[in-house]
């Protein structure tokens, strides 16, 4: 089977994941209306400026469609800004700022630094076989506080950030800091498509809101 993962296109490395993605198996697509949400198995939330992806996702109206399906259970993956706005919690954004959520971590924006403090390591990577992932990380976050509900699936290994949670995974929702879709490796990409795969088919909106309906009142939205 090759699912269908849409690639959110409002900034960042929006080719570069969709080349992984092909190249790992799956039929890749960019979305920038709603519409284009229809029928996907999975998402790509390439990074950027967590920022301005957020109010790019409110002006094209895409906010909260985003947020619904990710509530419903579609399989998502963010890098660098990805994880930001996958994240529960943030650090050291600018007031108004908002995520999708759904990831029980905090991160902290910019955590390693500006631009000029961009920098590559090797990572043990839980769930990519094989060798060290290489990892690019450009004006990253990284996760300061990991819930019950998630699993770390990385973490820099030497230097002065060594310990820091770098990658994470939560039931069909995956996140890195770094970029893995500049490297040429798409070890990262086949782990998702593999997530995607094993998931069931999402809920639509519709079917969600009759799920809770019949769930009853006062019950919390994880």
């Amino acid at each position: 089977m090759r699912p269908t993962i849409g690639v959110l296109a409002l900034q960042g490395d929006v080719r570069e994941h969709v080349l992984a993605l092909e190249a790992s198996g799956a039929v890749a697509v960019p979305v920038r209306r709603e519409s284009e949400l229809d029928g996907l198995d999975g998402l790509v939330i390439p990074g950027g400026e967590s920022t301005t992806i957020d109010k790019l996702l409110r002006a094209f109206e895409l906010f909260e469609p985003v947020r619904r399906r990710i509530r419903a259970g579609l399989p998502t993956f963010g890098s660098c800004a990805g994880m930001i706005l996958l994240a529960d919690r943030v650090l050291g954004g600018i007031e108004g700022q908002q995520t999708l959520g759904g990831l029980d971590i905090t991160v902290r924006r910019n955590a390693f630094g500006r631009q000029v403090d961009s920098f590559e390591t090797d990572l043990a990577f839980e769930g990519v076989p094989g060798d060290p992932v290489h990892a690019v990380f450009i004006r990253a976050p990284w996760v300061e506080e990991v819930g019950p509900g998630a699993e770390v699936l990385a973490a820099v290994s030497d230097g002065p950030a060594a310990g820091r949670i770098v990658a994470v995974r939560q039931g069909r929702l995956l996140a890195t800091s770094f970029h893995p879709e500049v490297t040429g490796d798409t070890r990262v990409h086949r782990l998702f498509v593999e997530i995607v795969r094993g998931a069931p088919v999402p809920q639509t909106a519709d079917a969600e809101s009759a799920h809770r309906a019949g769930a009853g009142q006062g019950e919390d939205e994880g």
